[in-house]
């Protein structure tokens, strides 16, 4: 991989810079509209080595690629992650050729206590952190898992190493509705960055999304009426708009993927545990860069591959929870994508 690479453009003409590398499928906990009570996880003989995913990072800096988030699952549930992140945080050089230009993770807090430290020494800035409740009964109904004391010491490990924290909250009728004002007050006053999104209706949950699908347009009138909300120009790179609130000096994103389609400006590509690409999150276009990496021809095969992902990339996604009981838009769950 010694000689520049071009750039990744879809057939749309977007230009691809940010990645979505899931390090894993498994989790410790079981959210309700993210995967079923009793998951079936990968074998571990599927997933890619983490010397293989370094491969893969290096490959798609290489092809232009700015910015690496990685996800899981659970992505601090794998053992020697953080050799992960101390080597892919090596390419960390803002600006400069064939080098990220961040990197960057989305955990749910749970084991964030034990390596917050480690994060930032290996580069990593910026994380998000997925908190749809403050309320311990609320977050043990959610995850089905009693672990909020964990997150909260998580969240507060982060702030003490130096790391900006985004909150994920996923808005969930019924259920955290009324503590949502709540929940970005308290990110604020902790100095972090909330964000909303809408459920994703990916994958068999055991239950109908329908019944706990709160759109953010409903949610953000209820916003206006407390609050003053003021358009921003922040952007990460990712899909959510943002709104600067006056009352309590902090930053509110919207990621609107049912009510508000964004796929115009999309930048984004995934690849799971199992080195599958998935060109849009919302479809079933993909190619196999396991195949690639473990193939005779590793570096010409991977070049290939994610030519044909450019081409397959599609214009947006057709996400919908219209009716009661629709089933889900795809059938594999979030956890195996990448969040």
């Amino acid at each position: 991989m010694s000689s520049p690479k071009t750039p990744l453009v879809d057939q749309f003409q977007r230009r691809i810079t940010y990645l979505r590398l899931s390090v894993t499928d498994r989790c410790d906990l079981r959210c309700g509209y993210c995967m079923p009570e009793r998951m079936t996880f990968l074998p571990r003989k599927d997933v890619l080595t983490l010397e293989e995913m370094h491969d893969l990072a290096l490959g798609f800096i290489d092809r232009g690629i700015r910015k690496i988030r990685l996800t899981g699952g659970e992505p601090l549930v794998r053992r020697d992650m953080i050799e992960l992140v101390r080597a892919i945080g090596r390419k960390i050089a803002p600006g400069k050729e064939r080098a990220l230009d961040e990197l960057t993770l989305t955990t749910n807090g749970t084991h964030l206590a034990d390596h917050a430290e480690d994060l930032y020494a290996a580069g990593v800035r910026r994380i998000n952190v997925s908190l749809d409740t403050l309320d311990r009964d609320t977050f043990a109904r959610i995850t089905r898992r009693d672990s909020l004391p964990q997150v909260l010491e998580g969240l507060a490990a982060a702030k003490a190493a130096g790391l900006r924290v985004k909150l994920n909250t996923v808005a969930l009728k019924g259920i955290n509705e009324a503590e949502i004002p709540d929940i970005i007050a308290w990110a604020h006053r902790q100095g972090h960055d909330a964000t909303l999104i809408e459920v994703m209706p990916l994958g068999d949950v055991g239950e109908d999304r329908f019944d706990h699908y709160l759109p953010l347009t409903a949610v953000r009138d209820v916003l206006d009426r407390r609050w003053t909300l003021t358009a921003s120009g922040h952007r990460t790179g990712g899909p959510a708009r943002y709104w600067d609130i006056a009352e309590t000096g902090g930053r509110l994103g919207l990621i609107t993927p049912l009510t508000g389609n964004f796929c115009e400006g999309c930048n984004r590509i995934r690849v799971t545990a199992t080195g599958r690409l998935y060109a849009c999150l919302g479809g079933d276009e993909q190619v196999d860069l396991r195949a690639a990496l473990r193939s005779a021809d590793p570096e010409a095969e991977l070049q290939a591959a994610l030519d044909t992902a450019m081409q397959i990339k599609p214009e947006r996604h057709h996400f919908a929870i219209d009716r009661p009981g629709g089933a889900p838009a795809l059938a594999r769950h979030m956890s195996m994508t990448g969040g």
